[in-house]
């Protein structure tokens, strides 16, 4: 598969959906390099839970199913979905995508990180876009999520992506694991890129400059 092949189908499928949303999970790895890393199973589709009934409406025809202590029910309509639920997996009859919805938080324009409400971004850190204007989520704080328990494919991730970041991206990251995972092997890696400390900070200082890679470009407000 192309490396945008997913993502632009997914656009496709999300064109005029009236709530911010971005690419999530792996491929937003590959948005963010402008080509692809791995295979992927699906597409991790990013949403607001404030915007949960704006995405429901959207996906109206979808079979939409909440994670629930790692089983899977119907969400039911008019259904509110609180924490911990965070976790939706769309499919369609004849249709061979499927999405995984990903229900993230939010405070005014402000991304929080699910786990730790301390650690944030602003909106226009948060979701960037490719070259082709496909929004996903930026490489921090996708391997921020992906740093719980890593698997090898994630291991994988954070070794393609580590030094396409900026210092910024990294410091940040490094902040949000020494708050959270303190310790975790991560952490000495992205100091050997240029001696980083924590400048950064979790509360996300307003960008310097853009991300390295040419095909990212920071959202447009």
């Amino acid at each position: 598969m192309e490396a945008d092949a997913a993502p632009a189908a997914v656009a496709e499928v999300m064109r005029g959906f009236p709530a911010p949303w971005a690419v999530a999970g792996g491929w937003a790895m590959d948005l963010f390099l402008g080509h692809q890393i791995r295979e992927h199973a699906d597409v991790d589709v990013a949403v607001f839970r404030a915007d949960q009934a704006a995405i429901r409406d959207h996906l109206r025809g979808w079979e939409l199913r909440k994670v629930v202590g790692g089983g899977m029910l119907p969400w039911r309509d008019g259904e509110w979905l609180a924490l911990p639920i965070h976790e939706v997996h769309a499919t369609r009859d004849g249709d061979p995508r499927a999405l995984e919805l990903l229900l993230n938080e939010r405070d005014g324009d402000r991304w929080l990180f699910r786990r730790d409400p301390r650690i944030s971004l602003p909106l226009s850190r948060a979701i960037l876009r490719a070259a082709d204007g496909i929004p996903f989520f930026a490489p921090e704080i996708v391997l921020l999520y992906k740093s719980k328990q890593p698997r090898e494919h994630d291991e994988r991730d954070f070794a393609a992506v580590l030094a396409a970041m900026d210092a910024e991206q990294r410091a940040w990251l490094r902040d949000a694991l020494e708050i959270t995972q303190p310790g975790h092997p991560w952490l000495a890696l992205t100091d050997e890129f240029g001696g980083l400390k924590p400048t950064a900070g979790t509360s996300g200082s307003p960008p310097s400059r853009t991300p390295a890679e040419a095909s990212a470009r920071r959202a447009q407000p």
